[in-house]
C-alpha cells in the first residue's frame, strides 16, 4: 500500500510539472513543427508523469524504506516528546510565515523566494528542538493537568506498554554480573530496561585499549546476552536519548523520572543522586549486605588468616561472601586455619567488618 502511494505521488508530481512547464519548454527549445496535441498542457501532463515515473522507478524502494524508518522512530518515541515537539514545530512555522509575509513584497528574487524558505526550515527545526527539549518545563506550566493525574497516566501508560514495573539497569550493575543471578532466582519482577546510551557506554568500554576495561566491557555484554536469551525475564531496549544531557548517570535519572521506573545499580554516588532527585533505586550492594548471615559477638568460626592487618600483630581473613575479618594477634597465624571468637561487628556503607581474636588466645587468658 505504501509503495503504491509513493508511486502515485511521483506520477501526480510528474504530471503537474509536465502540465505547467512542458509546453513552455518546447516553445523555448524551438524544436520546430510539433503536433498540436503534443503542445497542449494535458499531453504535457501525461508525458511529464511518464518521464518522472520511469526515471525514479528504481528509487521507490529506497523512499519506502526511509518512510518506514521514520514511522518506526516516531512510534517508539514517547507521546510527550512527539506532542511538545509538534507544538514547537507549529509555533516555529507560524513565526516563519509571519516573518516571510513582508519579504514577499521585495522585488529582489533571492530575498522574496529563497530567504523565506530558509527561514521556514530554520524556525521549524528550532521550534521542534525547543518544544522537545523543554517538554518537562512546559508540562510544569500546567499545574491543573498535573494535579488531575497526568503523572499517574504517564506511569500507567508506561506500565501497560512494558508490562509491569520498570527496572532500569545502569552500566556498573551490568558489568558486576550479580544481576543475572538475582534474575535467575526470580526476586526481580517486572521488566528490565536497558537504555541504548548504556549499551553505547558498554561498547565503548569493550573497545578500550586498556585490557582491564576491555574485559569488563565484554563481561557486561556477555551478562546482557545471558539475561536476554537464557533467563525468564522481560528485557526491553530503550532507544530514546536525552541529547541535552551529557552524563550517562544523569540520563538514567531523567529516564527513571519520565517512565517512573526504578534504577538498579551498585554505584554509591548514583544511589545518592537518585535519593536527592526522588527516584526509587535498588542497590545490589545493599541487597548483598542484607542477605549476609548475621554474626553476633561471642560466636565462633573457622577462618584462614591470609595476610597482615594495618595495625600491629593483626591478621586479615575473609568469609566466603567477601566479608573482611580482622583477627587481633592473628599475624602469627598467617596461612593457617584457626578458630576465632567474634568480638564486634562494624557495619559501614561499603559493607560489614568483623573483629575477632583467636580462640586459643581466649583459652590461654
Amino acid at each position: 500500500m505504501l509503495r503504491r502511494m509513493v508511486q502515485l505521488f511521483i506520477i501526480l508530481t510528474g504530471g503537474t510539472l509536465g502540465f505547467i512547464f512542458l509546453p513552455d519548454l518546447l516553445e523555448l527549445l524551438n524544436v520546430g513543427e510539433i503536433p498540436f496535441w503534443l503542445a497542449t498542457s494535458y499531453a504535457g501532463a501525461i508525458i511529464g508523469a511518464l518521464i518522472l515515473f520511469l526515471s525514479t522507478f528504481w528509487l521507490v524502494d529506497d523512499i519506502v524504506g526511509i518512510i518506514r524508518l521514520v514511522e518506526e522512530t516516531l512510534v517508539k518515541a514517547p507521546v510527550t516528546d512527539l506532542l511538545f515537539g509538534s507544538m514547537g514545530l507549529g509555533a516555529g512555522l507560524i513565526i516563519a510565515y509571519l516573518i516571510s509575509l513582508p519579504l514577499e513584497a521585495v522585488s529582489i528574487h533571492v530575498i522574496s523566494t529563497i530567504l523565506p524558505l530558509f527561514i521556514t526550515l530554520l524556525l521549524g527545526y528550532l521550534g521542534f528542538q525547543v518544544g522537545f527539549k523543554k517538554r518537562d518545563e512546559l508540562i510544569n506550566l500546567f499545574p491543573i493537568a498535573n494535579r488531575s493525574g497526568l503523572k499517574d497516566k504517564k506511569k500507567d501508560d508506561a506500565q501497560k506498554e512494558y508490562g509491569g514495573s520498570l527496572k532500569i539497569l545502569d552500566t556498573s550493575v551490568i558489568i558486576d554480573g550479580r544481576i543475572a543471578d538475582i534474575c535467575q532466582t526470580g526476586f526481580l519482577e517486572g521488566t528490565l530496561m536497558i537504555p541504548e546510551f548504556v549499551l553505547e557506554e558498554l561498547q565503548h568500554i569493550a573497545d578500550s585499549s586498556d585490557v582491564l576495561k576491555r574485559n569488563r566491557g565484554r563481561r557486561g555484554l556477555d551478562i546482557l546476552n545471558k539475561i536476554q536469551k537464557e533467563l525468564p525475564v522481560n528485557v526491553v531496549i530503550y532507544e530514546g536519548d536525552f541529547e541535552e544531557i551529557q552524563e550517562v548517570d544523569s540520563k538514567l535519572v531523567k529516564l527513571a523520572k519520565v517512565l517512573d521506573g526504578l534504577v538498579v545499580t551498585n554505584d554509591f554516588n548514583l544511589n545518592k543522586v537518585c535519593d536527592l532527585q526522588g527516584v526509587a533505586v535498588l542497590n545490589i550492594n545493599d541487597l548483598a549486605n542484607a542477605v549476609k548471615p548475621v554474626v553476633l559477638p561471642g560466636e565462633e568460626m573457622a577462618v584462614q588468616v591470609i595476610k597482615d592487618g594495618k595495625e600491629q600483630n593483626q591478621g586479615i581473613a575473609y568469609l566466603d561472601d567477601g566479608t573482611m575479618i580482622v583477627v587481633e594477634e592473628g599475624r602469627n597465624y598467617i596461612g593457617k586455619q584457626i578458630e576465632v571468637i567474634v568480638t564486634s561487628v562494624l557495619q559501614t556503607s561499603a559493607g560489614r567488618m568483623i573483629f575477632a581474636k583467636p580462640k586459643l588466645l581466649e583459652k590461654a587468658l
